[in-house]
């Protein structure tokens, strides 16, 4: 049984409808986050890791560290160790030259206690108290780690870099008759520019001449091409796959579609979640206690304990050092959001920044608005019902005579419906009267098509008023022919969203709608909705998003998902707005929380999915990396723990927990 919010009744059905419903979704988010990453890793200028140049170094650093350590009784034995310090002091310097320079940097901006300074301290030391292979092995598996790191997030990256690729370089704009090559940047509103097959489509506009079919899976995530032809709207980033086309722009470059994503994209970083907060705010305070307790180390035991050796305590506090940086959490816990953002993306889902990932986790209502959402947009024929003698195809047949001069979208629907030509000289005295429908006269006989007020109007006896839906009644000569029954079709996955919703435990699914009570009590049944409320201007839908917001629980959130102007105070209101349609809203992407590039209603469930996948392996990593770090200090204490063990506390569970980030791409 559904739950009827909105009951007010509508009276008898008419072929008023109002069914554009669109966002400006005009609430801004302007945190920003500078992450300082001062590891010099080596890049080419678009800021891709150049393998290369990381694995170089690498090589020479391993061609002095691996016969120091083969060797390293033989060179210990040399005059004074220097052939010791001839292998290992350059070996350290090539791979912890960029831990020692942040650390350096850092310490005069008054950035002390970092895992850099740990690592610095922990490696000199041990140089001081000559374990030189150690010192190196730290700054050499440290370095490997980065490496890693680096390809994790060039990988992370590279679905978010397909949408950077599409950014056009170039545009053919048609000057006195020719073609030449400019910057998109430079087309105004209205040139005319040429997109041959092959080509990226580099601004937005309407065609004007010739037709093709594109790929839009820049912006869609669709791989499947789109047909597009004679006054059609394109978008920049779209990729021309047939025939040549000539579009006016209708936007500047900035303001074009793949611009906004562009934009997006670059800083969805910005939007930090909460536990990536809550890390540098645990990091603040646990590397000053770990720099104080491993000086306590250091100092206390041989004051107190007897036969305790200074160089002994020494060597235990500089291996508590290492073991407690907190590179695995520093390191793995950005990248596992990150690798959300951009998994997401490779779906079709841009997410604007980390924050949004954490908020879906908490969403147990999830609202809907109807039109162009869980709907197509588009009116559709869905039943033929002829009375007094008429059939189905001359019951069509009349209608769209009926309604041949109009432009109005049901009178369209019907026109596509029926398919075949129709003879304007069959239609005359044509008559639109407005609020009731249409009279014509069609072969010397009066027709009317139009609302069931018209019906009472002209005095034509029918049997039923409490039609539902959208519906055109037909009469000719005074004598009802029957009505069509118009529909906006529900989009394909539309009640695969709603049932994956509830699979995943959202408590309420709602839909909001400017329709009336009988077309959303037929949506909400057929797509097992539990509430809706109806006939809803944009004010009453805020009052609606307010009254469940105040039901959603202390630590629950509403999601709003929608594509219409009208949904803009909405969407600003609820905790995580959703834009349905990057094809269809600048507004959309411009300002949405989330944008679902491919229209898909199901999408809303993978989003909280892929959220959900996120947090698990953030907080997998969290537990993973602090339980470790406490058993090897522990070891590392009372003098179990090695340098060695030290190493694979700290890099090498930052790579098992790099390695597990990256599982949310997959």
């Amino acid at each position: 049984m559904k739950q009827k919010v909105h009951s007010e009744s509508s009276g008898c059905s008419n072929c008023e409808h109002d069914h554009h419903e669109n966002h400006n979704h005009a609430h801004n988010h302007d945190e920003n986050h500078n992450h300082d990453h001062d590891h010099d890793h080596n890049h080419d200028g678009s800021g891709e890791l150049n393998l290369k140049n990381e694995i170089l170094p690498l090589v020479a650093i391993l061609s002095l560290y691996a016969p120091g350590v083969i060797f390293e009784n033989q060179l210990h034995n040399t005059f004074y160790s220097i052939g010791e310090y001839l292998l290992f002091i350059p070996a350290y310097l090539l791979s912890g030259w960029s831990v020692l320079k942040t650390a350096g940097r850092n310490i005069l901006k008054g950035r002390v206690f970092d895992e850099t300074f740990l690592m610095t301290v922990a490696t000199l030391g041990a140089i001081a108290i000559h374990k030189l292979p150690e010192a190196v092995g730290v700054m050499l598996f440290y370095k490997i780690g980065e490496l890693f790191q680096d390809i994790a997030v060039s990988r992370s990256r590279s679905s978010i870099k397909a949408l950077l690729e599409v950014r056009p370089d170039y545009a053919n704009i048609q000057i006195e008759g020719e073609l030449k090559k400019v910057p998109p940047e430079t087309v105004n509103i209205g040139d005319i520019i040429v997109v041959k097959p092959g080509e990226k489509i580099p601004l937005d506009g309407e065609i004007i001449d010739g037709n093709s079919q594109v790929d839009t899976s820049a912006l869609t995530g669709e791989s499947v091409p789109r047909s597009v032809r004679l006054g059609e709207t394109v978008l920049a980033g779209m990729i021309n796959k047939m025939g040549v086309l000539s579009i006016k722009v209708t936007k500047l470059f900035d303001d074009s579609s793949i611009a906004k994503i562009v934009d997006l994209v670059q800083n969805a970083k910005s939007k930090k979640a909460e536990t990536e907060k809550f890390i540098t705010k645990f990091a603040r305070y646990y590397t000053p206690i770990v720099v104080f307790t491993s000086l306590a180390v250091a100092i206390l035991p041989p004051l107190f304990i007897s036969g305790a050796t200074s160089s002994e305590w020494v060597y235990r506090a500089l291996i508590l050092l290492v073991i407690s940086c907190p590179c695995g959490l520093v390191i793995s816990i950005p990248l596992g959001y990150f690798g959300g953002v951009g998994g997401a993306a490779k779906r079709g889902i841009l997410v604007k920044g980390s924050t949004f990932l954490d908020t879906l986790n908490a969403v147990n209502t999830v609202v809907f608005d109807k039109t162009g959402t869980l709907t197509q947009g588009v009116f559709k024929v869905v039943e033929i019902v002829p009375k007094n003698g008429y059939n189905e195809p001359e019951l069509l047949q009349l209608a769209a005579k009926v309604e041949s001069h109009s432009n109005h979208p049901i009178a369209q629907s019907i026109l596509k419906a029926y398919g075949g030509k129709i003879d304007d000289s069959e239609v005359r005295d044509y008559e639109e009267i407005a609020g009731y429908g249409i009279k014509a006269k069609i072969e010397n006989r009066v027709a009317i098509a139009g609302s069931d007020r018209l019906l009472h109007r002209e005095n034509i006896a029918h049997d039923n008023c409490q039609l539902e839906g959208t519906v055109v009644h037909l009469a000719v000569d005074n004598i009802y022919a029957g009505y069509i029954v118009i529909a906006d079709e529900l989009k394909e996955d539309a009640r695969q969203a709603i049932q994956a919703l509830k699979r995943m435990g959202v408590e309420r699914t709602v839909m909001l709608t400017g329709d009336n009570q009988a077309i959303a009590s037929r949506i909400a049944e057929q797509l097992g909705i539990d509430a809706y409320e109806a006939e809803l201007l944009p004010e009453a839908k805020v009052n609606a998003i307010e009254k469940l917001l105040s039901t959603a629980g202390k630590h629950g959130k509403v999601a709003f998902v929608g594509d219409g102007i009208n949904d803009a105070p909405v969407i600003a209101r609820a905790d995580v707005g959703m834009a349905m349609g990057g094809l269809g809203s600048d507004a959309a992407i411009e300002t949405a929380d989330i944008v679902i590039m491919t229209d898909a209603p199901s999408k809303v469930a993978e989003a909280i999915q892929i959220a959900r996948k996120t947090r698990t392996i953030v907080w997998q990593n969290i537990i993973f990396a602090l339980a470790i770090k406490a058993v090897f200090i522990g070891l590392g204490i009372f003098g179990i723990a090695t340098m060695w063990e030290a190493v694979f506390a700290d890099v090498g569970v930052a790579l098992l927990a790099i390695f597990n980030a990256t599982r949310v791409m997959k």
